[in-house]
């Protein structure tokens, strides 16, 4: 019975989190809460959030609560070619397959891109900017960023596959969801900024070289923070 109640509990949680009910970086509802809606006890309550975390949905910190992560692109039917991005080491595979690809991207992105383009990356680049403080909102105007770099390159093979990857491709790091230390996280955040600018930048000028080199800086320290915070 115990096993039914957690089966369901983690069931609901989950179709909540892909549903965009509970949005990427937004605090489930306390364990309490979950005990007295669904009339079940405290370690039916952390069994789903244990399994939920080792989907890759949830992020608990002790004493401050559970907060939803990406949800896995894909639905009943994936796209050919695409998988559930759930554990640490298959989003720091994503993120090396990302390097190749976003690379030759930006390359391709400041030798090719035409006004519309450029003025989409440079709007999606603002709505990041504007998202400080915003865990949601971050993550999706981050992805909107490598997005609009793809449909920027005139190659529709980049936008089909960074489309296909969806919001799963971006990582957030522990302390972009629950830091107790703001001006660390801000720092961080500051960072991720600077980094998007420099790409932005160099493919506004026209340099494949100076772009290819700021896509694949970014998504080495991208690798690099996740990596500092998921094995901390």
């Amino acid at each position: 019975m115990s096993r039914n109640l957690t089966a369901d509990l983690a069931a609901d949680l989950r179709n909540r989190i892909v549903d965009g009910v509970i949005q990427p970086g937004e605090k489930l509802p306390s364990e309490n809460t979950l005990i007295s809606e669904f009339g079940v006890s405290r370690t039916v309550v952390r069994s789903a959030l244990t399994r939920l975390q080792a989907e890759g949905l949830v992020e608990t910190e002790r004493g401050r609560g559970s907060f939803a992560l990406t949800p896995p692109s894909g639905g009943p039917t994936p796209a050919p070619g695409t998988r559930a991005v759930a554990s640490i080491e298959e989003r720091l595979q994503m993120l090396d397959f990302r390097i190749g690809v976003e690379t030759e991207a930006a390359a391709l992105a400041a030798r090719n891109h035409s006004e519309r383009q450029l003025k989409a990356a440079h709007g999606a680049l603002e709505q990041f900017i504007a998202s400080s403080g915003h865990p949601a909102h971050s993550m999706k105007a981050d992805f909107e960023f490598h997005r609009a770099v793809a449909a920027a390159t005139g190659n529709p093979f980049y936008t089909d596959c960074i489309s296909a990857l969806g919001q799963t491709m971006i990582t957030m790091p522990r302390p972009r969801l629950v830091s107790d230390d703001e001006q660390d996280s801000r720092g961080r955040f500051e960072q991720v900024v600077h980094e998007h600018s420099s790409i932005y930048a160099a493919i506004a000028e026209g340099d494949a070289v100076a772009a290819a080199a700021a896509m694949r800086l970014h998504l080495s320290n991208s690798r690099r923070r996740f990596t500092g915070t998921a094995r901390s």
